[in-house]
């Protein structure tokens, strides 16, 4: 049996949709899975049990990209086709069943339209899948002897959903009292515009763990799944961290928690106040912050 998967651009739509194909694998668990996605995210998939092939969509002027889609996927019959993405492709192929998701935002959790699609409620949660060489680079770049380690994500892709990084520093100064062995580590995407972001996070934290930049996407999840908690803007990162079954506090101003908020086994969020879509982030306070990255954090070492 033949899959053939068209996921999101974004990362954090992407992680969103594994939840999804970790359906579709314990379904049909003999099943040669195809993923079309977005540069950005290509590499969640590469320890997918069943891969066949990952088709990077790069975007091109005209929408030609799905033309460049189609003519990768002409040549096959597919049993199933899922397109998340809302396009015409699949109408355009040989296939015994096809399922699209209506394109464009409307209200309501993104991961639960997901789930809608295939009639599944309560909606399967994200996932990642890791690979051995994942898991032994976490454990040398994320120690497990070093007391609970702190994952701080000030970075995202609009500066509108970035929490000021003024603030981090009280932030850690208020939790490592309250936990005097936790350590932080600081995680960022790859770039010099992540690394500018995250760097003012960095030089005011200096016994953080550098965890950003240079690793690949389950590296990343790997070593997210060794700390004790992620907070964090609203961001790819944030939905990969709670994927990872990491304890996730994401932090939303401008965005719609009620369509994003991080979704995992133990994931919450915290927002500015104000109407939501319009609320500055700037206005999430510090004390609001801490009590419930403290909440939760006690929460999962009690």
């Amino acid at each position: 049996m033949r899959i053939l998967f068209i996921t999101a651009t974004r990362l954090g739509d992407a992680v969103l949709s594994t939840g999804l194909l970790a359906h579709l694998i314990r379904t049909y668990p003999n099943a040669r899975f195809t993923i079309a996605c977005g540069p950005v995210a290509a590499g969640l998939f590469q320890n997918l049990p069943g891969l066949e092939r990952v088709i990077v969509m790069t975007k091109r002027t005209h929408d030609r990209h799905w033309l460049d889609l189609w003519k990768a996927c002409v040549g096959q019959k597919w049993d199933l086709a899922i397109d998340l993405r809302g396009s015409a492709t699949t109408f355009f192929l040989r296939t015994r069943k096809r399922l699209i998701m209506r394109g464009g935002r409307r209200p309501g959790l993104r991961l639960s339209h997901l789930g809608q699609l295939l009639r599944l409620s309560p909606p399967p949660m994200p996932t990642v899948w890791l690979s051995e060489a994942d898991k032994t680079l976490a454990s040398q770049v994320i120690p497990s002897d070093a007391g609970p380690i702190i994952a701080l994500g000030p970075t995202a892709n609009w500066t509108g959903k970035i929490w000021p990084t003024d603030r981090y520093l009280p932030l850690w100064a208020e939790l490592s009292r309250q936990f005097p062995t936790a350590r932080p580590a600081i995680f960022y995407g790859p770039g010099e515009q992540e690394r500018a972001l995250a760097l003012p996070v960095l030089q005011a934290l200096p016994n953080a763990i550098d965890a950003g930049g240079r690793f690949s996407l389950t590296q990343v999840a790997a070593m997210l799944a060794r700390c004790s908690l992620f907070i964090g803007n609203d961001s790819g990162l944030m939905h990969l961290a709670a994927a990872a079954g990491t304890p996730t506090l994401g932090l939303f101003g401008p965005s719609r928690a009620s369509e994003y908020a991080p979704s995992g086994r133990c994931a919450t969020w915290v927002a500015a106040p104000g109407p939501e879509g319009e609320a500055p982030i700037a206005g999430l306070s510090l004390a609001v912050v801490v009590q419930a990255a403290s909440t939760l954090l006690a929460e999962t070492q009690s």
